[in-house]
């Protein structure tokens, strides 16, 4: 079984971190802030092999295993990455008398110390993590000191080490991968959850990448965005056969998003908790550890901070970090957060806006808005819109998003045959909200008008006038419809016609009268021309073809309500809002009517101040005014009658 090289919910695009909308850029001039330091590990000196040799058994037993460590890869990486291959090819020295390659930990056989140098960012170390976790648990293993042990304590030590990875598998479930053994040892990787209650603020500085062509003169931007979910932090170890009773297990830290610096840090502080806890099986405590106090260690309870780059790092070998730079780093984050928010999402049950029905997350379409709503509901929606050829309102449910659906949904949604209405619905309406598309009169295609309202079909090759659809006449003004009509109609009763012709002219003469009958009472579209009647309502139109806003009295493409406000139309004509007066409150033309006749018992309403007046001997009296109840002898409010006239209170009926 091969092993892989990506990381979970990595990704290997490399967006432009220009297009991000959660830019928020300012300025570092005035602001020092201090990034946690911890302190680096033992120096690991070594004669290291080249970087292309892989160890074939270093392979999972587990086919859902992980891969071993981060891999991301950067425009511009490649060059840097061959020239450090090749320079360490140099100096590695083989020995002709030993089979292999020896590392050590600490002074060589020969005295010679060397420093291993890592470049965060640089690239290199990135496409050499594929082989550093097997590498170097190698080297580890190679470079400690094996005590001879009895047959009777090794066999407690194996049977102790298979208790307790029967354990954490229990305890850790699928985020432990138990790999093949390693020269008869066991191996294994846990991948350590992050999680916090709150959403991590994650930070980085900006044009700090390369130290070699940095100058003071480029200001130091600072970026910041949130995520509720990072990458696990991935521990793989490696069992000696004397662990626990004598040594610790041989591990290495992965992790996408901290630096070597900060991984070193906690493998200082697993090597802590071995020394407090010598001779027993320590692996639990590692991963508890690693999950609840890691980031408070790092100084990252509020804020975590990516970086630095470009710092040359010589220290642990057990730490093994995928960072790369900013703009690798960044889309990498984000999204893991969305792929896991849409696992989250997936596993809870959530209720459709649109049926209330409460359902699993997998039973729903979730739109790029965010909102989200029932496989159900989204499809009686789409093939409603479609059917009805109202594809403009094809958009996101929620009345005050207005979002897009994309067209891969839709073709999920409504299957092949009516994507393809949908798409040359939607084609046709484009054409026809575009000012310069004219249709031949004879084959209705789709032709470019050009500066001159001319236009040539480019299936049947005509000429024609895209304002009165005849054939092309240069210079000569256009024949107005009247005029066409009345021609046609003389022709009618000649007798050199045939019968086709005529009957073809005589569809003619009925489309032009209809065409003028519906002009009579409608308005064109400003930018699709498409003839639009209002029935009732305001003066702001929408045309259904195109979407454009524009005015109904002077035929003006509008955008909001500015144009009602500031010209000289109103949005209601003002019989119409006198018609819808006396329609809606039919009150108020009785109640006016009694106030002229029956002046002497007028009085004012006490909520509105409304003249009302007293009609008979009831004193319960009903403003139409304001719609309310109050009695004609205190002036009171009267909510419920029964309880305000009676006995104790006011007489409801008097004389006067």
């Amino acid at each position: 079984m091969q092993r892989g090289s990506n990381r979970r919910g990595g990704g290997r695009h490399n967006p432009s971190l220009h297009n991000d909308e959660n830019w928020r850029l300012k300025p570092l001039h005035d602001q020092n802030q201090q990034q946690p330091t911890t302190s680096n590990s033992s120096q690991f000196t070594q004669n290291t092999p080249p970087r292309n040799r892989r160890n074939p058994k270093w392979v999972s037993r587990d086919r859902r295993a992980k891969p071993l460590s981060a891999k991301k890869s950067g425009a511009g990486s490649l060059n840097s990455c061959k020239q450090g291959d090749e320079k360490e090819a140099e100096e590695v020295k083989l020995d002709s008398n030993n089979e292999g390659i020896v590392a050590v930990l600490g002074t060589s056989s020969h005295g010679q110390e060397r420093e291993e140098e890592r470049i965060e960012g640089s690239g290199c170390s990135v496409e050499d993590d594929v082989d550093d976790v097997g590498i170097r648990l190698e080297e580890l293993r190679l470079g400690g000191k094996e005590e001879e042990l009895e047959e009777e304590l090794l066999r407690i030590n194996d049977q102790l080490q298979e208790d307790e990875l029967l354990a954490m598998e229990s305890i850790y479930g699928d985020n432990v991968f138990v790999l093949d053994k390693q020269g008869g040892l066991r191996s294994f990787q846990i991948h350590v959850h992050i999680e916090a209650p709150n959403e991590f603020t994650i930070s980085t500085k900006l044009n700090s990448g390369d130290l070699k062509t940095k100058t003071n003169d480029l200001p130091e931007f600072s970026y910041s965005f949130k995520v509720k979910y990072l990458p696990s932090i991935i521990l793989t170890c490696l069992l000696p056969k004397s662990y626990p009773s004598h040594l610790p297990p041989y591990f290495t830290i992965s992790s996408p998003w901290l630096s070597s610096s900060k991984i070193s840090g906690l493998c200082s502080i697993l090597d802590s908790i071995w020394k407090e806890q010598e001779g027993q099986e320590v692996i639990y405590q590692w991963v508890e550890w690693l999950h609840g106090s890691s980031l408070s260690y790092l100084g990252f309870d509020k804020e975590i901070f990516l970086g630095p780059y470009g710092l040359r790092y010589t220290g642990d070998r057990r730490a093994i970090s995928g960072c790369v730079s900013p703009d690798i780093d960044i889309p990498s984050l984000k999204s893991y957060n969305n792929e896991q928010h849409h696992v989250n999402f997936c596993k809870n049950f959530h209720q459709c806006c649109i049926c209330f029905s409460e359902l699993a997350g997998t039973d729903f379409i979730r739109l790029p808005c965010q909102h989200f709503y029932c496989y159900k509901c989204m499809k009686t929606y789409s093939d409603m819109h479609v059917k009805e050829g109202t594809i403009t309102k094809l958009l996101c449910p929620d009345s005050n998003c207005g979002g897009m659906i994309p067209p891969g949904l839709l073709k999920r949604l409504l299957g092949d045959e009516e994507f393809e209405r949908w798409e040359s619905m939607m084609l046709q309406r484009t054409l026809e909200a575009m000012s310069d598309v004219a249709y031949c009169p004879r084959c209705e295609t789709a032709c470019i008008e050009d500066e001159d309202q001319h236009a040539q079909c480019s299936k049947c090759f005509f000429s024609f006038c895209t304002l009165c659809r005849e054939r092309r006449h240069v210079g000569i003004a256009c024949m107005t419809p009247e005029l066409k009509l009345r021609i046609l109609q003389e022709r009618q009763s000649s007798t050199q016609l045939k019968d086709v012709q005529k009957q073809r002219e005589r569809e003619m003469i009925n489309e032009i009268l209809s065409v003028k009958e519906i002009l009579r009472d409608a308005k064109q579209c400003p930018s699709c021309k498409m003839a639009i009647s209002r029935t009732e309502g305001c003066n702001k139109m929408v045309c259904q073809n195109c979407g454009q806003y524009f005015c109904y009295r002077c035929n003006k493409a509008i955008s909001g309500y500015e144009h009602f406000r500031e010209g000289d139309c109103e949005l209601f004509p003002r019989e119409m809002i006198q018609n819808w007066e006396e329609r809606i409150n039919e009150r108020q033309v009785v109640g006016q009517i009694q106030a002229q006749l029956f002046a002497e018992n007028g009085h004012s309403c006490p909520n509105c101040g409304q003249i009302n007046v007293k009609v008979g001997n009831n004193n319960h009296i009903f403003c139409w005014a304001c719609q309310n109840h109050y009695c004609y002898l205190c002036r009171k409010m009267v909510k419920r009658s029964s309880q305000h006239y009676g006995p104790k209170g006011c007489k409801q009926h008097t004389a006067g």
